[in-house]
């Protein structure tokens, strides 16, 4: 089952990055990125967010995309090519995990 809310910790995890580079992607990109805070006044993040997130990582790490030039991309119409990208990146990064633990069974 999938969680309400995700923590700037688990949001990091998910995509391999640290917790400042999260909070930084949160801050510049408040059009498509809408933490609520809990009691505490910790972030907290839906799964749309993380969606989000994900393409952002794509666009400035494996694309090399500025922060600008994502902003861009989200905005435009290719936000849709975007998506099928990270899928086919997803899909392969289960993979391999997957090979892996064949792998190592074996």
């Amino acid at each position: 089952m999938e969680k309400l809310y995700y923590s700037i910790g688990e949001v990091a995890e998910i995509l391999g990055e640290n917790t400042s580079a999260v909070r930084f992607w949160a801050n510049s990109f408040p059009r498509y990125i809408h933490p609520v805070r809990n009691a505490k006044g910790n972030r907290q993040f839906k799964a749309e967010d993380i969606e989000v997130f994900k393409r952002i990582h794509f666009l400035v790490k494996t694309q090399g995309m500025t922060l600008e030039g994502a902003a861009k991309a989200l905005a435009s119409k290719e936000g849709s090519g975007v998506d099928s990208k990270l899928k086919v990146l997803e899909s392969l990064k289960e993979m391999r995990q997957q090979l892996t633990e064949i792998k190592d069974s074996l």
